[in-house]
Order: C-alpha cells, then sequence, then structure tokens
C-alpha cells in the first residue's frame, strides 16, 4: 500500500517542478519580446529616415550591417558560459539592436500594412508551433540535426544568390527556410522545456538563467526568420 506522505511529497515536487517550469517559460518569451520589441523600433526608426539608409545601405557597408548579426550570434552564443546572466542579457539586447539595424531596410521596400500583417500572421503562427512544442508528447529531439543542417544550406544558398541574384533560388530558399524555422519553433521550444525539467532540482539557478536568455535567443531567431520569408510572399512593395 502506498505511503501517503510519499505521495504527499512526489505531489508537492511535481507541483514545484510545474510552477518552476511556468516561470522559467514567461522569463524565455519575456527576454524573447523585449528583444523583439528593440528590434522593432530599431527597424522602424532607421527605415524610415531615409538619410540613414541610403547611408547604411549602399556599397560595402550594406554586406557589413547584412552578415553583422550573423558573427554577433556565434560570439554571443560561444560567450554565454563566460559571462555573467547581467552581461549576457546585454549582449542580448545589443543584438536584438543589431538585427533591428540590418532589417531596417524592409520599411523602405515593404508598405507599414503588409509589414503589419505579416508580423501578426507570424505571431500567430508561432504561438502555434511553440505550444505544440511544449505539449506534444512525441519527443522530436530527433529533428535538430536535419533542421541545423538545413539552416546551413539556407545560409551557403543565400550567400550564393548574392551573387547570382536569381529569383527562383530567392523563392525555394525563402519557401524551404520557412519550413525550416517552423520546425525549429517547435524542436526549440520542447528542447527549452526538456532542459529545465533536467536542470531544476540541481540548484543552478545562474545556469537556468543563461539557459533562458538562450532559449530566448533561438526563438527570437526562429521567429525573426519565419518573418522575413513570410514577408517574400506577403510583402507588398511600396
Amino acid at each position: 500500500m502506498a505511503n501517503p506522505q510519499t505521495i504527499r511529497r512526489a505531489g508537492t515536487a511535481a507541483a514545484h517542478i510545474d510552477e518552476g517550469l511556468r516561470a522559467h517559460m514567461n522569463r524565455v518569451y519575456g527576454i524573447m519580446g523585449l528583444g523583439m520589441a528593440i528590434t522593432g523600433a530599431v527597424a522602424y526608426y532607421v527605415g524610415n529616415n531615409d538619410a540613414l539608409i541610403a547611408s547604411l545601405f549602399t556599397g560595402a557597408s550594406r554586406y557589413v550591417i547584412m552578415f553583422a548579426p550573423l558573427v554577433f550570434v556565434f560570439f554571443l552564443g560561444g560567450m554565454i558560459n563566460r559571462v555573467s546572466e547581467n552581461t549576457a542579457r546585454l549582449l542580448f539586447m545589443a543584438f536584438s539592436a543589431l538585427m533591428g539595424l540590418s532589417i531596417a531596410w524592409i520599411f523602405a521596400v515593404y508598405t507599414g500594412i503588409s509589414i503589419t500583417q505579416t508580423f501578426f500572421t507570424t505571431a500567430i503562427a508561432f504561438a502555434g508551433l511553440s505550444l505544440y512544442g511544449y505539449t506534444t508528447k512525441k519527443d522530436i529531439s530527433g529533428w535538430g540535426t536535419f533542421l541545423i543542417m538545413g539552416v546551413i544550406g539556407l545560409i551557403v544558398a543565400a550567400i550564393i544568390n548574392i551573387f547570382i541574384e536569381s529569383s527562383a533560388l530567392s523563392f525555394a530558399i525563402s519557401a524551404i527556410g520557412l519550413l525550416i524555422f517552423a520546425g525549429l519553433t517547435a524542436y526549440d521550444t520542447q528542447n527549452i522545456k526538456n532542459t529545465y525539467l533536467a536542470m531544476a532540482n540541481a540548484g543552478q539557478d545562474e545556469w537556468l538563467n543563461k539557459a533562458a536568455i538562450m532559449g530566448a535567443l533561438n526563438l527570437y531567431l526562429n521567429f525573426l526568420n519565419m518573418f522575413m520569408f513570410l514577408l517574400h510572399f506577403m510583402g507588398g512593395q511600396e
């Protein structure tokens, strides 16, 4: 016969983990949301300033701005375990501002209405995919290798297309990229959840807080890439 005290202790532990997991996920989404707000503010300000657009997105400077966030995100990933939690958070915010600068050109190319519509469409799709990753009982960790290989392929294809400027390749990159980052949204959400559950009782609060920042970064990148690829299909030209 089961011991009532053992049952109560097990129930209390499960409730503690559930409460902690909710708080952890809220922290992840909160950090991600703040990063998106910074990106949007910077992109809107620069994108609606004709003088800044003309000076930043011409000649060699446009390539520097284009690839700077890619370099920065690898730097942030490599530094996350060497810096304090506060420094990691500041680096994420700096990255968000830099990303806003790199996508500011969309306000000079697409209408504000189409950008807004695409953003809300992306938000709805992202919420559904992230909810699936959080609630599904299916182990989707096997998706990881395939999806990361897909991201590498997209980067290579995008670099090649800078030089050949193929509209067909651009369409293919957007379609495949949208599917890849949709999959990554579900995968990363489950991974964030599983990481917390694995480390919840380890007493490593600072590590978990850094994990929340990295989780927010991953989801932020998924959302932003889905938005940019979807904008290719939904965006109305100025």
